[in-house]
């Protein structure tokens, strides 16, 4: 799910589930902002890279902070305003002071993951479209809920985080599973076997627990989707960020 730089639970969730060289991790993208550790959280996740398979997606927080990075004053203040401050702060409070393999992690996220059974976005995504051609708005910004798709016209299951829960529990909408439960809303981290069901869950405080997936909720579909600037305020995606976190 989402880690928002919340590295203590981050680290309590990777000591239970116990990754080998025989897993594969899917990152759900949104590492940064919000928590207080944005800083840790990217040393963990490069650390796992030695441990298991880190296939890590790019979050809708990503996208802001590289191009607050490197774009406008204003990009900048967007950042900043929407979770931005925290991960300065994390870094002593200089962008300057992000080291060179933080960024270059980051900027090898992909856009989406998938199997044989599953895909993996950050958001949500088009039924109808492929997935190399999903619309940015969609696949980084639209939350489940004021936009839910019919499955998948290639019949796989989709995993999704930015729409947190704010229950902390993951949402099974049956075709759709949603894994943002809240972290750094003082609920959840969680890591979700999608084969199996099981999900693993920390939090802030140390705590760990184990659930299976919950029975399937029902959700009116929605064949069209109305995108406003009230999804993400005024900060569209610009082409650059395609190109730099394409797949």
């Amino acid at each position: 799910g989402d880690i928002h730089g919340c590295a203590a639970a981050l680290d309590r969730l990777l000591h239970a589930i116990r990754p080998t060289a025989d897993d594969t991790i899917i990152g759900m993208g949104d590492y940064v902002d919000r928590g207080m550790e944005s800083s840790a959280v990217i040393e963990i996740m490069i650390n796992l890279v030695s441990i298991c398979r880190l296939v890590p997606l790019i979050g809708n927080h990503e996208i802001m902070m590289f191009k607050g990075l490197h774009g406008e004053p204003k990009d900048f203040d967007f950042w900043f305003q929407h979770g931005g401050n925290s991960t300065v702060a994390s870094y002593g409070g200089r962008p300057q002071n992000i080291p060179e393999h933080h960024l270059s992690f980051l900027s090898h996220c992909v856009r989406y993951y998938e199997t044989d059974d599953f895909f993996f976005v950050h958001a949500n995504y088009d039924a109808e479209l492929p997935l190399a051609e999903q619309p940015d708005e969609l696949m980084f910004w639209q939350h489940v809920g004021k936009y839910t798709p019919r499955r998948h016209y290639s019949g796989k299951t989709a995993i999704v985080g930015h729409t947190p829960q704010v229950e902390g529990d993951v949402l099974n909408l049956g075709h759709i599973r949603v894994v943002d439960t809240f972290c750094y809303g003082d609920q959840w981290l969680s890591a979700h076997d999608v084969h199996t069901g099981q999900i693993w869950q920390a939090n802030n405080a140390g705590d760990c627990r184990e659930v299976m997936l919950g029975d399937v909720v029902e959700m009116p579909f929605m064949d069209d989707y109305e995108y406003t600037e009230d999804d993400m305020g005024d900060y569209p995606t610009d082409e650059y960020l395609r190109d730099q976190f394409g797949s």
